[in-house]
């Protein structure tokens, strides 16, 4: 192998040596300089388009935009000059020039791009302020709202939509000073195909994109004396609430969230990880019978509503492959509403259950009608994501970090290590995998899957287990989906379970995940620090099976039956169908 070659340069005086293809902007940080970027997203936005990285380079005709310009040898790079800073101010005044500033009531005025860089290149004035641009805003989504009078063109949601997710609903429209952001014929987003990914959101620099705030429905809810208000996290959302807070990336708050969850006055706090365990065992279940029965195979998890989304809309005839067993969210809502409701004795039409959710999709989750159960309940009837828990936190005027630990409602919040890893990508194989092996062997197997986890889009391995090798799959993010199941279709690839998450890296990099400034996206490696928190967990949770979990084991026994069984059937599955693309 032929080794890179290295590129010496200087940069405000200081020596650089680095490889050859890097650009400027990385250059200098790899020698502690911040170059300020606003379109830039690494691998993903690469565009050059702000012009706010400019920097001067020794014989450049003009400012050359670092984030896309490759070093060379001997170059000579000034990043902090007088032209340098003049030319990003006014470049930043005209992009103000067009963006609706009402910071002070913007849901992103604490964590807004544009308005950090203002106060970082001391913009006290903007001079060509449009001061008459009106609210352009658009809310037919369930699970995001659109205001195109913040938005300043930086095509970061769009370069996600495309090249991320390989959806592809929203596009530059138009051309010139009439240029924006918007769906083919600017259709409404409710009208189109998009999955409720999210992702769009967390890649938007200012309030340009905000994600559907469903908090006053949740006041309301616990401010009604007859209702019985129950809530529960998800996996991923204790290693990533902290963040929100203040608290550095990965901590992981269980104990805290339990404390504040209960503190905001939720009649029982319970744990979405519960019902991963539910997810496991019947999700392990129906793989065992179809495996051993003929049934459709490869089989896909259903844990993840952007994907179960995609699939209905663009990948129909995988639909068989699908899992029937509703996501963890659901499967939750459905033991509250059935179970739990029972054994109280309270009418379920009485209970609100509200979920917190890294994930936008679930907003769209909640009002799918193929999960409404026997009774007439939907299973969960408000989901919230972790910034909106975060807002709720921070109104109710609770000191998170000075919060005690505290625990979960044990009736549902008793869950194992493999409902902790559900958050990462891979961690549904795994866990699927440590069940399905005790259940063909009889007996305790290996614990850990190592070549399942990681943060590689696409991961495969195979297992093997008593009376045949298992081949399984892993694709985490839609373009990486597609690309996985384009080679199962072709017949160049075979497997037996697969499981496909919407967001790249799992529900850790949900669309209602903290945001983080592109400064830190582009250089700090998200993923891998919110996933190691969970596999932390894992380690240190006593019991790592989802069947070994005592309340599950309780539930089964005394409502449910046996996994897979008739009663579990009706209360844990459900049914997906083909969708029409472009709704009218």
């Amino acid at each position: 192998m032929n080794a890179v070659k290295q590129v010496n340069l200087k940069i405000n005086g200081l020596d650089v040596c680095v490889p050859e293809g890097t650009t400027i902007l990385e250059a200098a940080r790899s020698v502690g300089i911040r170059i300020p970027t606003l379109c830039f997203l690494k691998n993903i936005n690469e565009i050059g388009a702000c012009r706010i990285c400019v920097v001067e380079v020794e014989g450049a005709r003009s400012l050359v935009a670092s984030c896309v310009y490759p070093v060379s040898e001997g170059m000579v790079v000034r990043t902090n000059t007088e032209k340098v800073r003049h030319s990003r101010q006014l470049t930043l005044e005209l992009i103000m020039s067009n963006h609706r500033m009402d910071c002070l009531t913007c849901a992103r005025n604490s964590h807004c791009e544009l308005l950090a860089l203002a106060n970082e290149l001391r913009i006290d004035a903007v001079r060509y302020a449009n001061d008459q641009l009106p609210p352009q805003i658009e809310d037919s989504a369930l699970h995001l709202v659109r205001d195109n009078s913040k938005c300043i063109l930086c095509r970061r949601c769009t370069a996600t939509c495309h090249k991320v997710q390989q959806v592809a609903v929203i596009s530059p429209n138009e051309r010139g000073f009439k240029t924006h952001i918007a769906c083919a014929y600017d259709r409404d987003l409710g009208e189109v195909d998009c999955v409720s990914c999210g992702q769009c959101v967390v890649a938007c620099p200012t309030g340009a994109l905000t994600v559907r705030d469903d908090t006053e429905k949740v006041w309301a809810a616990l401010d009604d004396p007859a209702k019985h208000v129950v809530v529960a996290p998800a996996p991923a959302v204790r290693v990533t609430l902290g963040e929100c807070l203040g608290m550095p990336i990965g901590t992981n708050v269980e104990g805290k969230l339990a404390t504040a969850l209960r503190r905001l006055g939720f009649d029982r706090v319970f744990d979405v990880d519960t019902a991963a365990d539910f997810t496991i065992v019947e999700e392990g279940t129906e793989f065992l019978d179809r495996l051993q029965n003929g049934g459709v195979l490869p089989m896909i998890t259903s844990c993840s509503p952007g994907w179960i989304r995609y699939c209905e809309l663009h990948q129909p005839d995988l639909i068989p492959n699908l899992s029937s067993c509703k996501s963890p969210q659901q499967m939750f809502g459905s033991l509250v509403k059935t179970y739990y409701a029972e054994k109280e004795g309270i009418d379920p039409r009485d209970i609100v259950v509200v979920s917190v959710m890294p994930c936008t999709a679930k907003k769209y989750e909640v009002q799918r009608e193929e999960m409404r159960l026997a009774n007439g309940c939907l299973p969960v009837d408000i989901s919230i994501t972790t910034r909106e828990l975060s807002s709720m936190i921070k109104r109710a005027g609770l000191l998170f970090d000075h919060l005690p630990d505290g625990e979960f409602d044990e009736a549902l919040g008793v869950s194992t290590g493999a409902a902790a890893i559900f958050g990462a990508t891979g961690g549904v194989m795994e866990a699927a995998l440590r069940t399905v092996a005790v259940k063909l062997a009889g007996v305790g197997m290996q614990v850990d899957f190592h070549e399942v986890r990681g943060l590689e889009g696409i991961k495969e391995a195979g297992y093997c287990l008593p009376g045949r090798t298992v081949r399984v799959a892993v694709a985490s993010g839609l373009s990486n989906a597609k690309k996985l199941l384009d080679r199962v279709k072709k017949g160049e690839a075979h497997y037996d379970f697969i499981e496909i998450m919407g967001c790249p890296g799992g529900c850790i990099n949900g669309g209602g995940q903290p945001t983080q400034p592109a400064d830190v996206r582009s250089f700090t490696d998200l993923v891998k620090l919110r996933s190691e928190a969970l596999y932390s967990q894992d380690v240190r949770t006593q019991l790592r099976r989802s069947h070994e979990n005592p309340v599950l084991q309780q539930i089964y026994q005394e409502y449910l039956g046996k996994p897979g069984g008739h009663r579990a059937h009706e209360i844990l599955h459900t049914h997906y169908a083909p969708m029409r693309k472009y709704r009218t």
